[in-house]
């Protein structure tokens, strides 16, 4: 609705330029139609803006800051230059309306000149500075709390919904664009596993947005050097610029991460923190599903997806048996119980 407000405003505005145009006398020809092509031509000019402005319209805040910056910069300079010519060009003829006219077409050509390079300088620099108001911010340090940066994998695996719903996240959720442009890629692959893995992510970052106890944010920022690098190691660039934590079920990338010391929430080992604890002796019934590696083996899981090792369970597939526990391995890709068929 503001944006809405604003475009109406701003052909009000035009339209009353053109009047002011009209009556002043400038752009106007011989011909009785002058007045109408003035004020023509300046709404056309404006509804262009207007429509340039609906087609994109999603604009990086650095971008359009480093323009501004860059425009006011290069007007002070190219007036300030001029300024300092002005000696020369009172050098160059005698002639008072002569000089005016040189200086004048010196002054837009070094504010065209002045521009550009201020402009092309900023936009080049922009990830060495924030460019939020002023542009002299010079830290990138994330302000209030340091939020969790989510990766693809813990996206698709699709645990964070469910556990940001406990509310144990007392800090904001962020997944930077450019891993929400991997999963879309994934979403439309030929390959029906990844078009489905990657159909999950957006489906779980979706449900993720709509939750009104989470704060959850979209990252649109550049990552300082990351340009040439993998979409992880932006990732993990991007948590240590940003002093954030990283959300992860990627054994790969949690090494990557504390690698280049960056705090890590591996859920993997918080879903095996959760499970329930196993003591050598205890027993338990489990349903023996199919043979294990070994000949006597059977294999069985518990209702949190734990795999129990049968020793002597295969004659017992199908069915439920009591067993005793004997071992259990504990490790950062899951649990594993290790068990004999119980004699009583």
């Amino acid at each position: 609705m503001a944006l809405i407000l604003l475009r109406a405003v701003f052909i009000l505005v035009t339209s009353g330029l053109g009047v002011a145009m009209i009556q002043s006398g400038l752009f106007l020809g011989s011909s009785d139609w002058a007045p109408l092509i003035t004020l023509g031509s300046i709404l056309i000019l404006a509804l262009v803006v207007i429509i340039l402005d609906i087609l994109t319209p999603r604009k990086r805040l650095e971008t359009i800051s480093a323009v501004y910056f860059g425009l006011m910069v290069g007007f002070f300079l190219s007036y300030m230059i001029n300024i300092g010519l002005t000696p020369f060009y009172h050098s160059i003829s005698d002639n008072a309306s002569m000089v005016g006219k040189i200086q004048n077409a010196s002054h837009l050509v070094l504010t065209v000149f002045m521009c550009y390079i201020s402009i092309s300088l900023l936009l080049q620099t922009r990830n060495d500075f924030r460019f939020i108001i002023p542009y002299v911010e010079l830290s990138r340090e994330w302000k209030g709390l340091h939020p969790y940066l989510l990766d693809k994998s813990v996206v698709i695996d699709g645990r964070i919904l469910d556990l940001a719903g406990t509310m144990i996240f007392q800090t904001p959720l962020m997944i930077p664009r450019f891993i929400i442009e991997e999963l879309k890629q994934m979403s439309e692959s030929s390959e029906k596993i990844c078009r489905i893995r990657g159909q999950r992510g957006l489906d779980v970052l979706e449900k993720l947005r709509k939750k009104p106890q989470i704060e959850f944010r979209i990252y649109d920022g550049e990552v300082s050097g990351g340009k040439d690098q993998s979409a992880e190691m932006k990732l993990v660039l991007l948590a240590k610029e940003i002093q954030a934590k990283l959300a992860t079920t990627d054994a790969a990338l949690l090494k990557v991460a504390r690698l280049n010391d960056v705090e890590v929430l591996n859920l993997n080992d918080l879903a095996n923190a959760l499970k329930p604890v196993f003591l050598a002796g205890e027993q338990c019934e489990i349903q023996v599903l199919k043979p294990g590696e070994e000949a006597s083996q059977g294999v069985g899981y518990l209702s949190d997806g734990t795999m129990v090792v049968v020793e002597g369970g295969r004659p017992f597939i199908g069915k439920v048996v009591k067993i005793t526990v004997t071992s259990v391995l504990q490790t950062s890709a899951g649990r594993m119980i290790f068990g004999k068929v119980s004699a009583s």
